[in-house]
């Protein structure tokens, strides 16, 4: 079982500060400490954040290599070239080459759109996907590589001997062994500044560069900011400075997008006004991301080129029935996983978890062991193995544990891997399984220090049920959208008790009235039918949402974590 929680509760900045921050936005006192909290405490800072604006984007020209990729790619429009764009098979690359195409194709190009995949070719640039790229035609003057190719020097120096010039937009770690050899590189990694870009936020650069060089009557770059938007939430790269910018009216263009392939993806995945972080995280990214960890994402970016509604609604269709075969297989997955933990001897899960079969499917063993991961609160490794024996896993970890530290501690017993601190990939054969679980448990354990293995219940704010209002909502949305480096707030009342026995929903939510003092609040309990929980009365941990239903407003409460009044 997982280990008990420990809440912690974040400090409240001054209340003087508050207060003052407060009259002059006209916010709820509250919403204005949690922007405090979270490192807006100069009033400039704190107005961006509250209120993002286009105008605040930066000369594209400040990144490196946009002058030199700029340059090229008009060479190729106005000589007319052949072009491909090669992406990564995940929503940041299909996106990215999706808006590449969409600008080419307003200066004249007709760039072909190429996504490798997931089985047989593999993540990033390789000769095969090259090779079928290409397809046996005329070779293209150009070759733009989107979300990959920073460090592929072999793939780089294949294209220079065709005599094709290669354009890298990227967001990847530059590799210590060196860099690929192309005629631009654009990769804010290779600067000093722009590192929480995504391929998307790059490529939205690049188009903004090219529209400022030579203007083109009629388009308007604000139309693609939902697509950029797509790639920045769902790549989970931080929402700070012009990514919150482009994430915030992304959305907002979301909700009127002129794309008929996203405007059926949103029916089939059931988002409504306005769209928000949540959907892209949880409703439409998962369905563009399901073609690629399945088969080829070619599909996915089909749907984003589309511009025929019953083209897009079959397309947006398939998606969505790709995405319920992913989720059968992460299901099956994860349920095959979890008896294989339950197995395993205390000390082999007891600072870390690693598991590995025949039959899981690459595609979804990332899902699954951060799933695991946040369950058990603990350093995971998912790995699928082949029948040739091979295995492809995925890792993720909690904070205070590096996988990269533990893999390097590995290299003996482990054919390659690597990656993040917080998520890493792997690839060894069946057996040396139990060699790696051995010395990636023995690294692990080094590393532990403290309470970095006691899950952590991070509570933002307190309040009570007197405040919970719409008048705050108004104020808290100012806080959206909520993603990597700027997270849904964490709310706690105090000494709440039930009013009645919860309803059950759909066998495994329930849905409580609470009580605090003279205050009631509806509140729901995600998966927590199986949960034992305390006598009251109760400290809850919960998240605020606006909802709306048959016209009308409510504020919603949706529990986090429970515990007996302390």
């Amino acid at each position: 079982m997982p280990a008990k929680q420990k809440w912690v509760v974040e400090p409240t900045p001054d209340s003087q500060v508050v207060r003052d921050y407060a009259e002059h936005f006209g916010l709820a006192p509250v919403v204005v400490s949690l922007a405090l909290q979270r490192g807006f405490t100069e009033f400039d800072d704190l107005e961006r954040f509250l209120y993002p604006r286009l105008k605040d984007l930066s000369d594209p020209f400040q990144i490196p290599g946009v002058a030199s990729a700029i340059q090229r790619i008009f060479t190729a429009v106005d000589e007319g070239e052949k072009v491909i764009l090669y992406g990564d098979y995940d929503v940041d690359g299909v996106s990215s080459v999706a808006l590449l195409s969409y600008i080419l194709e307003a200066y004249g190009l007709q760039p072909a759109c190429y996504v490798p995949t997931r089985l047989e070719e593999g993540y990033g640039l390789s000769e095969e996907g090259i090779e079928r790229s290409i397809n046996g035609s005329e070779p293209p003057g150009l070759f733009i590589a989107a979300d990959c190719g920073t460090n592929s020097r072999d793939e780089a120096k294949m294209l220079s001997e065709q005599g094709i010039d290669l354009i890298v937009l990227d967001h990847h770690e530059p590799s210590i062994n060196g860099v690929a050899d192309c005629v631009a590189l654009v990769n804010p990694k290779m600067g000093d500044d722009f590192h929480y870009l995504c391929t998307g936020g790059v490529v939205f650069k690049i188009a903004h560069a090219l529209l400022k060089t030579r203007p083109i009557p009629g388009f308007d770059l604000k139309d693609f900011l939902d697509l950029v938007a797509l790639a920045t939430i769902a790549d989970i790269v931080p929402l700070v400075e012009e990514n919150r910018i482009f994430a915030r009216r992304g959305l907002m263009q979301l909700d009127r997008t002129i794309h008929p392939g996203l405007r059926e993806l949103k029916k089939v995945s059931h988002v409504g006004s306005p769209a928000t972080s949540h959907d892209v995280g949880f409703r439409l990214g998962p369905r563009l991301n399901a073609a690629g960890r399945i088969d080829t994402a070619v599909d996915s970016l089909n749907l984003l080129l589309s511009q025929d509604v019953r083209q897009s609604h079959e397309l947006a269709e398939f998606l969505d029935a790709q995405n319920r075969e992913r989720q059968t297989l992460e299901m099956n997955t994860r349920e095959e996983a979890e008896k294989m933990i339950q197995a395993l001897p205390p000390e082999q899960r007891s600072v870390c978890i690693v598991v590995g079969s025949r039959g899981w499917h690459p595609g979804v063993v990332g899902i699954v062991a951060s799933r695991i991961c946040k369950q058990y609160h603990r350093p995971t490794f998912v790995i699928g193995f082949g029948e040739d024996g091979e295995g492809k896993g995925s890792g993720r970890s909690v904070e205070g544990i590096s996988l990269v530290t533990a893999l390097d501690a590995s290299r003996e017993v482990i054919e390659t891997g690597g990656g993040h601190d917080m998520a890493a990939g792997v690839t060894l054969y069946e057996d040396r399984l139990e060699a790696f679980r051995e010395l990636f448990s023995e690294n692990v354990a080094s590393q532990v220090q403290g309470d970095v293995l006691t899950p952590k219940q991070q509570i933002d704010a307190e309040l009570d049920f007197s405040e919970l209002s719409l008048n705050l909502l108004d104020s808290y949305e100012l806080l959206h959208p909520f993603g990597a480096n700027n997270p849904q707030p964490v709310f706690m009342s105090r000494a709440v008790e039930p009013a009645g026995e919860p309803r059950i929903i759909k066998d495994k939510h329930l849905k409580f009235r609470l009580t605090q003092g003279h205050h009631f609040q509806e509140a729901i309990y995600f998966n927590s039918v199986q949960l034992e929980l305390p006598r009251p009365p109760w400290d809850i941990a919960y998240t605020i949402d606006r909802n709306e239903f048959r016209g009308r407003v409510n504020l919603s409460v949706v529990l986090q974590a429970i515990r007996k009044a302390a």
